[in-house]
């Protein structure tokens, strides 16, 4: 992976955080900050404007449930450094690899951090450490290809190292359709 460790101050949510919540379906059309903008509005309005880059997120169970939408681009946008939750909407979580954004599942993670704990992240370990407590957790292993799709940046930066990089005025067609879609 590129990111082997991190740490950043935490912001704590909890249960069935969903994709309406970190991507609204009415933002879509909008530059990628514009987008982020809206992001948590509905249960943090001031989410957005207050993260900074390299912060956390810890969740609790099913974060990122619901709609197919790539939500975790909003969270790339605005800097947040990955997810940690006792569980994911599986969609998020595979949106969230293919976009090339680390999360992981850590069982007890929620009741382990207070908002505004610092977090530190070993992604090659699993290990994770609450700074201010001391309390150490081990995330679950992360599949073979979400490392290989993470190490890269994400599916489509992993394709063109597979496949190479098309001509200059060429783009692979699956990037093409996902620029259309943002």
């Amino acid at each position: 992976m590129s990111i082997s460790i991190i740490e950043g101050k935490v912001w704590k949510f909890g249960d069935s955080v969903t994709t309406d919540y970190i991507m609204p379906g009415f933002t879509r059309g909008e530059t990628p900050e514009e987008r982020a903008s809206f992001c948590m509005r509905a249960n943090r309005p001031e989410f957005a404007s207050k993260v900074r880059p390299g912060d956390v997120i810890v969740g609790g169970k099913n974060f990122g449930c619901g709609s197919s939408r790539p939500a975790a681009a909003n969270l790339i946008t605005l800097g947040v450094s990955c997810v940690l939750a006792d569980s994911f909407g599986r969609i998020f979580f595979r949106n969230s690899i293919s976009l090339g954004f680390p999360v992981l599942v850590c069982k007890g993670i929620h009741d382990a951090f207070n908002e505004g704990d610092l977090v530190r992240v070993n992604f090659e370990s699993g290990e994770i450490k609450n700074v201010n407590t001391g309390k150490m957790l081990k995330a679950e292993a992360l599949p073979d290809i979400a490392v290989r799709i993470l190490s890269q940046g994400g599916i489509i930066p992993l394709l063109k190292q597979e496949y190479g990089h098309p001509k200059s005025d060429q783009k692979l067609e699956i990037e093409r359709n996902i620029d259309e879609e943002f």
